[in-house]
């Protein structure tokens, strides 16, 4: 743990930035016609390829008969295939075909004020930032698994 100082009123500027980007995942999915969760889960299966609906359901939280129901309607809406698993013909690997229609028109203006906000920064202040994203994005994801073993128990 670092012993610098950390800023007055950082946690609740912390929150609040959580809460925005998760505020525009929900309107983003919203404005392609998706559900939140869908949305991640195309997201997830796009960063991660393709995988299992077990390793789909971990990924996005949740049990065995929403993820068969949430890869269902991916698969409906021509965004997601269910597949043979090369490595074993009794299972199936859900594999992304494609991306909602809008999605990129959607996401553009959050991507150009971004683009505006980061270009604002050093190269060295960007390293510092993405690393922190790198590290951050592996943090929270052995909390979730964490949290997740926790409940399971």
């Amino acid at each position: 743990m670092s012993t610098h100082a950390i800023p007055p009123g950082a946690d609740e500027t912390y929150r609040r930035y959580l809460s925005a980007v998760m505020l525009h995942g929900h309107a983003g999915a919203k404005a392609c016609g998706l559900g939140a969760t869908d949305l991640y889960a195309l997201n997830a299966l796009e960063l991660c390829g393709p995988m299992t609906p077990g390793e789909l359901g971990a990924r996005t939280g949740l049990t065995t008969g929403p993820t068969t129901r949430l890869v269902d309607r991916l698969e409906e809406a021509g965004y997601v295939r269910r597949a043979p698993s090369p490595d074993d013909r009794r299972k199936v690997i859900v594999e992304p075909v494609g991306k909602p229609a809008g999605l990129d028109e959607a996401m553009a203006p959050a991507r150009r004020r971004i683009g505006e906000l980061l270009g604002g920064y050093t190269p060295e202040q960007l390293e510092v930032l993405f690393d922190y994203f790198a590290r951050a994005a592996d943090a929270y994801q052995a909390a979730a698994e964490q949290l997740r073993d926790r409940d399971a128990a």
